[in-house]
């Protein structure tokens, strides 16, 4: 019964709500694909993340290397502020726009760069379930963890603060938080937990990126909570409201959690008052896969992918789609498995996403003039 009212109280939210104003001028710059297609294997690209520099970018997944590119490769100073449209968009090939590669044992699911290593080091997360950590400068492998029992490791995160520990979520319906500095090569687990009674699958960790000890936690199950990592026994908070697997969970800032299912929808919630979801979003495509989710915390916007092969953002604020751009060639049987944003404090944003197909498109944008002055 309390299911139903919410979802009735969800129905007069989105008919009273006003219509989205999109702020942003936003164009597609440029387009990285392979255009040698004899012979090479599924290229279906499941992460993309930035440094924290902002400046390179290192995308994974099926083909089992992480390809590391610098963004000034990708969109040039000049073509960010001419803010050019489609039509002058850049058509690259991966083979000569990606800096190096490293290759890795298994297909990745996760990536992350690690804090405090000056962008040297980044992790991984693989479907043989592996944690890994590579020194990119050496392009080797310095930190192994294998405690998931073989289970594919959708999720990996670190904390940020000091000194950095590590997470991971995987099909065995754990959630395990690692010192890598203790145990041996493979780290001392320090906590574990298990979100879900009958041990649905840890889709996604997230550690506040603004300090605290709270994690949130996805599961395939439609369950998503925070802990409290200096105790671990049970959640802290528990955000209820999704249907189907909670894929993705982002702080938009240090009191906001952004979820994305796959019941079709992207929540935002106050961890304070959890008891229902602030504002939901809808018009992307999501049933069954892992299509990525984003969010710019300085310009408040969301950016996801979509299961009908487009890349869709959404301003906070608003419950539909501010802007949506379709991967090509449109009639293309793929999909947007991967978004995104670039951390910059400014008016110009970067959004990278990546498809089904092994696709890579950056697009730019600069607020509106109009917004500028409001």
């Amino acid at each position: 019964m309390e299911q139903l009212h919410l979802e009735e109280e969800d129905k007069r939210d989105e008919e009273k709500e006003e219509e989205a104003c999109c702020e942003w001028d936003l164009s597609l710059s440029t387009v990285v694909s392979s255009r040698t297609t004899t012979g090479v294997v599924s290229d279906a690209l499941g992460v993309i993340e930035f440094d924290p520099s902002n400046t390179f970018l290192a995308t994974g997944g099926i083909a089992r290397k992480i390809r590391i590119y610098t963004l000034n490769s990708l969109v040039s100073p000049e073509r960010k502020s001419e803010g050019e449209n489609d039509a002058t968009a850049l058509f690259l090939d991966h083979s000569n726009v990606c800096s190096y590669c490293v290759c890795t044992p298994a297909k990745l699911s996760s990536l992350r760069w690690k804090p405090g290593s000056g962008g040297a080091v980044i992790g991984s997360g693989d479907y043989d379930g592996v944690v890994m950590e590579y020194d990119l400068e050496r392009r080797v492998p310095i930190f192994e963890r294998d405690e998931h029992g073989g289970r594919r490791v959708w999720s990996v995160d670190y904390t940020h603060w000091d000194p950095v520990v590590g997470a991971s979520g995987s099909d065995d319906g754990t959630m395990q938080i690692w010192d890598p500095r203790c145990g041996g090569d493979g780290g001392r687990c320090v906590a574990l937990t298990q979100p879900s009674a009958a041990r649905s699958p840890v889709c996604c960790v997230e550690f506040n990126p603004f300090g605290g000890p709270l994690v949130a936690v996805g599961c395939a199950d439609g369950k998503a909570c925070g802990y409290d990592v200096r105790k671990m026994e049970g959640p802290v908070v528990v955000f209820d409201g999704h249907k189907k697997a909670v894929t993705y969970l982002k702080f938009l800032d240090s009191n906001t959690v952004v979820s994305a299912g796959t019941d079709g929808l992207l929540k935002l919630w106050n961890i304070n008052d959890p008891s229902r979801a602030v504002r939901r979003y809808k018009g992307h495509v999501n049933n069954r896969s892992f299509v990525g989710l984003s969010v710019w915390r300085h310009g408040g916007l969301l950016g996801c992918g979509s299961e009908n092969n487009q890349v869709f953002v959404y301003d906070k604020r608003w419950g539909k789609p501010i802007w949506a751009h379709g991967f090509e060639p449109a009639s293309c049987s793929g999909f947007v498995s991967s978004v995104c944003w670039r951390q910059v404090a400014d008016d110009e944003c970067t959004l990278v996403a990546g498809d089904s197909n092994g696709v890579l498109q950056v697009f730019v944008g600069k607020q509106k003039p109009t917004a500028l002055s409001l």
